[in-house]
């Protein structure tokens, strides 16, 4: 017969040991997944604080909205009426009286006030359509300067060894005479340069990361996925100016016009009397002279307000309402215009950057790497000059960083431009 017993402490240590190790080893490997376009856009939607708190405001705007369409509740009214002080009872005076009534109001711009309420909501759910378009294209944009910063920091890292190169060969040549120190010199300067660029390229991609890290916390700090995104050419500008129309942040202004149309109509609706009914019961005890007793009383009113002191009260909000009304077009018709005229500036910038990335991948790179390597074989030779070998693959180096510079920007455009024109890429 067998007992089992329980785990001893050294075993639990054990096992807490290896299962730690683990699920470190297992953070570890997620941290070193290359963090993609793609995923990050999810990371950074998913959640995003700032289009939560937009909808939760259009959510609460649409509750006022179906309260603000509701009469208010009826007023209970109890009393005694005529109940004589000087002796007495219920019975003594026929007009004594036990009163119940009901008053029901209903107050004038119910409709109206309903509407503004739904117009703030609409204005708030378009404002989270477009805080979503914004932080999405924020975040393109982020991720794709986090990828020049690591890329530019690797292309620097691997010209590095070169560089040290070019010195061991200089002072070799100096030894022998067939160079002078100040081509030594010269050398270990722009290695000294090169090590200077390593550091700030290292800053730029900790401070593109740091950016990054708003939207996606700790997941901007995984080293990114070494591959551009593959979009298409945009749309004509035509075609984009006629998709800018549907732009949600103008789809919110014009929300907003519609709640300032509302508020006028409130306004004018100040104008009208307000009415209100009142039903009562009165009750009487006793007899009338001929032995029957005293019969009850029904009454029906109607309140009617009078707004015949409207020129400092009623027509003061119509006029704030109006000029409130010019106010929220004018700003529509701004913003429309200012992105009209951010899409011209945006769709010119893309068509420029694409055929200057055109020149660089026909031309300028190939010159440029044979222009170093020229001059490099010419100083071998003993018939060029170190200075132009240096200058030569210094500004390499440079093409090669501003190639990727301006790919980076490319995208960068796209993304605004799919921002504006409510791409789906």
């Amino acid at each position: 017969m067998f007992v089992r017993r329980g785990r001893t402490p050294v075993q639990i240590t054990v096992i807490a040991f290896v299962a730690s190790t683990l699920w470190t080893s297992f953070a570890l490997a997620q941290q070193r997944i290359p963090l993609s376009l793609a995923e990050a856009e999810d990371i950074a939607r998913a959640g995003e604080p700032g289009q939560l708190a937009l909808l939760a405001q259009s959510e609460a705007m649409r509750e006022q909205a179906v309260a603000a369409r509701q009469l208010p509740d009826p007023v209970l009214r109890v009393g005694l009426a005529n109940y004589p002080i000087q002796g007495g009872s219920f019975s003594t005076e026929g007009m004594t009286q036990a009163q119940l009534g009901l008053r029901q109001s209903f107050p004038r711009g119910r409709a109206q006030g309903s509407k503004q309420f739904s117009a703030r909501a609409e204005v708030y759910s378009k404002g989270a359509d477009a805080r979503g378009r914004d932080v999405l294209a924020t975040v393109r944009i982020a991720w794709l300067e986090a990828y020049y910063s690591q890329k530019a920091w690797a292309l620097v890292s691997e010209s590095r060894p070169f560089f040290a190169d070019l010195v061991t060969i200089t002072r070799s040549m100096y030894a022998v005479g067939r160079k002078t120190q100040h081509d030594v010199l010269r050398a270990e300067l722009e290695l000294s340069r090169l090590d200077d660029r390593l550091i700030e390229t290292g800053r730029q991609k900790s401070q593109a990361q740091a950016t990054l890290s708003r939207w996606l916390g700790q997941d901007a700090h995984r080293p990114l996925a070494m591959k551009l995104p593959a979009w298409d050419t945009p749309p004509s500008l035509e075609d984009l100016r006629a998709r800018l129309v549907s732009h949600p942040s103008i789809a919110a202004a014009e929300a907003g016009v519609s709640a300032q149309q509302a508020a006028v109509r409130i306004a004018e609706e100040d104008k009208k009397p307000g009415w209100a009914v009142d039903l009562g019961y009165a009750h009487r005890e006793g007899f009338l002279p001929n032995g029957t007793p005293r019969s009850d009383f029904v009454s029906l009113s109607v309140s009617v307000g009078l707004p015949f002191f409207g020129k400092n009260r009623q027509d003061r909000r119509l006029a704030a309402a109006l000029g409130s009304r010019r106010a929220a077009r004018q700003s529509q018709a701004e913003l429309a215009a200012r992105l009209g005229s951010e899409l011209d500036a945006e769709h010119a910038r893309w068509s420029d950057l694409t055929r200057r990335l055109a020149l660089y991948e026909t031309q300028i790179l190939e010159q440029s790497t044979g222009q170093a390597e020229a001059a490099l074989l010419a100083y071998q030779s003993d018939t060029g000059d170190f200075a132009d070998v240096m200058r030569g693959y210094i500004d390499d180096l440079n093409t090669r960083l501003e190639h990727i510079r301006l790919q980076v920007e490319r995208a960068q455009s796209y993304a605004t431009l799919a921002n504006l024109g409510g791409l789906e890429q």
